[in-house]
Protein backbone atom coordinates (compact mmCIF):
# COMPACT_ATOMS: atom_id res chain seq x y z
CA UNK A 1 0.00 0.00 0.00
CA UNK A 2 1.36 3.58 -0.84
CA UNK A 3 1.97 6.03 1.79
CA UNK A 4 -0.49 9.30 1.45
CA UNK A 5 3.18 11.02 -0.04
CA UNK A 6 3.38 8.83 -2.87
CA UNK A 7 -0.24 9.35 -4.48
CA UNK A 8 -0.01 11.38 -7.56
CA UNK A 9 -2.22 14.44 -7.91
CA UNK A 10 -4.86 12.88 -10.08
CA UNK A 11 -5.07 10.12 -7.21
CA UNK A 12 -6.02 12.67 -4.90
CA UNK A 13 -8.17 14.52 -7.20
CA UNK A 14 -9.75 11.02 -7.60
CA UNK A 15 -10.22 10.63 -3.65
CA UNK A 16 -12.01 14.29 -3.91
CA UNK A 17 -14.15 13.37 -6.92
CA UNK A 18 -15.17 9.61 -5.85
CA UNK A 19 -16.47 11.18 -2.00
CA UNK A 20 -18.20 13.78 -3.69
CA UNK A 21 -20.24 11.52 -5.40
CA UNK A 22 -20.10 8.17 -3.16
CA UNK A 23 -19.96 10.02 -0.09
CA UNK A 24 -17.33 9.73 2.34
CA UNK A 25 -19.12 6.71 4.29
CA UNK A 26 -18.96 4.56 1.38
CA UNK A 27 -14.93 5.50 0.64
CA UNK A 28 -14.27 5.12 4.03
CA UNK A 29 -15.96 1.60 4.40
CA UNK A 30 -14.03 0.57 0.99
CA UNK A 31 -11.04 2.13 2.06
CA UNK A 32 -10.64 0.36 5.72
CA UNK A 33 -11.92 -2.81 3.80
CA UNK A 34 -8.57 -3.13 1.52
CA UNK A 35 -6.38 -5.55 1.97
CA UNK A 36 -2.66 -5.73 0.49
CA UNK A 37 -4.33 -7.68 -2.58
CA UNK A 38 -7.22 -5.00 -3.30
CA UNK A 39 -5.25 -2.12 -2.82
CA UNK A 40 -3.49 -1.92 -5.78
CA UNK A 41 -7.25 -2.09 -7.65
CA UNK A 42 -8.33 0.46 -5.14
CA UNK A 43 -5.97 2.87 -6.06
CA UNK A 44 -6.31 1.95 -10.06
CA UNK A 45 -10.20 2.77 -9.77
CA UNK A 46 -9.28 6.25 -7.56
CA UNK A 47 -7.00 7.29 -9.97
CA UNK A 48 -8.32 6.13 -13.12
CA UNK A 49 -11.84 6.21 -12.81
CA UNK A 50 -12.42 8.95 -10.41
CA UNK A 51 -9.45 10.75 -10.81
CA UNK A 52 -9.64 10.78 -14.81
CA UNK A 53 -13.17 10.18 -16.39
CA UNK A 54 -15.44 12.18 -13.52
CA UNK A 55 -12.57 14.79 -12.97
CA UNK A 56 -13.07 16.05 -16.33
CA UNK A 57 -14.85 19.28 -16.95
CA UNK A 58 -16.38 18.62 -20.27
CA UNK A 59 -19.54 16.81 -18.52
CA UNK A 60 -21.14 17.26 -14.80
CA UNK A 61 -21.64 14.99 -12.18
CA UNK A 62 -25.39 15.05 -13.29
CA UNK A 63 -24.48 13.75 -16.70
CA UNK A 64 -21.91 11.55 -15.87
CA UNK A 65 -23.96 9.52 -13.83
CA UNK A 66 -26.79 8.61 -15.66
CA UNK A 67 -24.50 8.06 -18.50
CA UNK A 68 -22.55 5.45 -15.70
CA UNK A 69 -26.34 3.93 -14.56
CA UNK A 70 -27.19 3.24 -18.31
CA UNK A 71 -23.77 1.38 -18.97
CA UNK A 72 -23.76 -0.17 -15.61
CA UNK A 73 -27.75 -1.58 -16.85
CA UNK A 74 -26.75 -2.58 -20.10
CA UNK A 75 -23.67 -4.39 -18.80
CA UNK A 76 -25.38 -6.48 -15.99
CA UNK A 77 -23.67 -4.73 -13.21
CA UNK A 78 -26.40 -5.18 -10.95
CA UNK A 79 -24.57 -4.32 -7.55
CA UNK A 80 -22.52 -0.92 -9.22
CA UNK A 81 -26.02 0.05 -10.49
CA UNK A 82 -27.34 0.58 -7.37
CA UNK A 83 -24.66 1.92 -5.83
CA UNK A 84 -24.95 4.78 -8.58
CA UNK A 85 -28.58 5.16 -8.74
CA UNK A 86 -27.54 5.74 -4.43
CA UNK A 87 -25.12 8.29 -5.50
CA UNK A 88 -27.51 10.49 -7.37
CA UNK A 89 -28.28 11.77 -4.19
CA UNK A 90 -24.73 13.83 -4.65
CA UNK A 91 -24.65 14.39 -8.54
CA UNK A 92 -27.99 15.74 -8.98
CA UNK A 93 -29.21 13.45 -11.42
CA UNK A 94 -33.13 12.67 -10.95
CA UNK A 95 -35.33 9.86 -10.58
CA UNK A 96 -36.96 11.35 -14.06
CA UNK A 97 -33.37 11.21 -15.57
CA UNK A 98 -32.54 7.43 -14.42
CA UNK A 99 -36.05 6.96 -15.77
CA UNK A 100 -35.08 8.48 -18.96
CA UNK A 101 -31.68 6.79 -18.76
CA UNK A 102 -33.05 3.69 -18.44
CA UNK A 103 -35.02 3.70 -21.53
CA UNK A 104 -32.36 3.99 -23.62
CA UNK A 105 -30.84 0.87 -22.02
CA UNK A 106 -33.94 -0.70 -23.00
CA UNK A 107 -34.07 0.34 -27.17
CA UNK A 108 -30.16 -0.40 -27.28
CA UNK A 109 -29.22 -2.74 -25.14
CA UNK A 110 -32.25 -4.74 -24.25
CA UNK A 111 -35.77 -4.20 -21.94
CA UNK A 112 -33.83 -7.41 -19.81
CA UNK A 113 -31.18 -5.13 -19.15
CA UNK A 114 -33.35 -2.08 -18.51
CA UNK A 115 -36.31 -4.39 -16.26
CA UNK A 116 -33.82 -5.56 -14.02
CA UNK A 117 -32.03 -1.92 -13.70
CA UNK A 118 -35.54 -0.44 -13.30
CA UNK A 119 -36.10 -2.97 -10.43
CA UNK A 120 -32.71 -2.24 -8.59
CA UNK A 121 -33.87 1.13 -8.97
CA UNK A 122 -36.68 1.41 -7.43
CA UNK A 123 -35.20 -0.68 -4.39
CA UNK A 124 -32.66 1.89 -3.74
CA UNK A 125 -35.66 4.82 -4.07
CA UNK A 126 -37.45 3.04 -1.68
CA UNK A 127 -34.43 2.81 0.94
CA UNK A 128 -33.59 6.47 -0.15
CA UNK A 129 -37.53 7.09 0.71
CA UNK A 130 -37.51 4.79 4.25
CA UNK A 131 -33.73 6.46 5.38
CA UNK A 132 -35.35 9.95 4.89
CA UNK A 133 -38.72 9.05 6.36
CA UNK A 134 -36.50 8.34 9.80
Amino acid sequence: MADAHTFSDRYRQGMVTRRAVLGDHHVDRASSAATAFDQPFQELITEGAWGTVWSRPGWTKRERSMVTIALLAALGHDEEVAMHVRATVNTGASREDIGEALLHVAIYAGVPAANRAIKIAKHVFEELDAEQAA
